[in-house]
């Protein structure tokens, strides 16, 4: 039996099988794990490319976003090098956090994103950025080319959430929410997190 080029037969890993995105850095793929409707933080096993139970929320704070990562980056050397105050880069790929008009309620769904910005984050000594970017096809979201022209309380929130959906009730946080950038320095972070992914995997 032939098959149509290019044809997955079997199911492409997330991380590695899937194309980083149409015209990177700038426009990228993203690989949902967690829907703003998730109490259940879930992460993708990178093993066996399913999804994996990481950990019942604790608290009552929820996604204000889409959040997944950005398909054949990791946060090595490079982007290290990029996040002042850490220790290494966390070895995972590149963290990011979707906007969309209309609410997506599914995970495990790729969709095609433009970059505005990002959060600088340390989770224990290791850089762990965000990509704060829009759907790429929104009608309502078409004009948004910087983080600067998103609400500022949408940005509030997705502090809020990334400094304390680790912290257990009573006790701190191990992230450290350094700031916001730009689009400028989220594209450099981006162009980084590929080079570290072309280093460390190849291709």
């Amino acid at each position: 039996m032939s098959f149509p080029d290019p044809f997955y037969r079997w199911r492409p890993h997330p991380w590695h099988g899937l194309e980083v995105g149409p015209r990177p850095p700038q426009v990228v793929h993203a690989y949902v794990e967690i829907t703003p409707f998730d109490l259940i933080k879930y992460e993708i096993d990178k093993v066996t490319g399913y999804m994996r139970v990481d950990r019942p929320q604790r608290t009552s704070s929820q996604p204000p976003t889409l959040y997944g990562f950005i398909p054949r980056t990791y946060c090595g050397s490079r982007v290290h090098q990029l996040s002042p105050g850490a220790e290494r880069g966390d070895g995972d790929p590149l963290d990011i956090c979707v906007i969309s008009e209309r609410p997506l309620t599914r995970a495990e769904v790729i969709l095609t994103a433009r970059v505005v910005g990002g959060i600088q984050a340390i989770d224990g000594g290791e850089a762990d950025d965000k990509i704060i970017a829009v759907l790429d096809n929104d009608e309502f979201w078409k004009d948004v080319e910087d983080v600067s022209q998103v609400p500022v309380i949408l940005i509030e929130r997705l502090r809020h959430y990334f400094g304390t959906y680790k912290m257990m009730p009573g006790g701190t946080s191990q992230m450290s929410i350094r700031g916001v950038y730009d689009r400028e320095h989220a594209l450099k972070v981006v162009s980084a997190a590929m080079e570290d992914y072309g280093e460390t995997y190849g291709g």
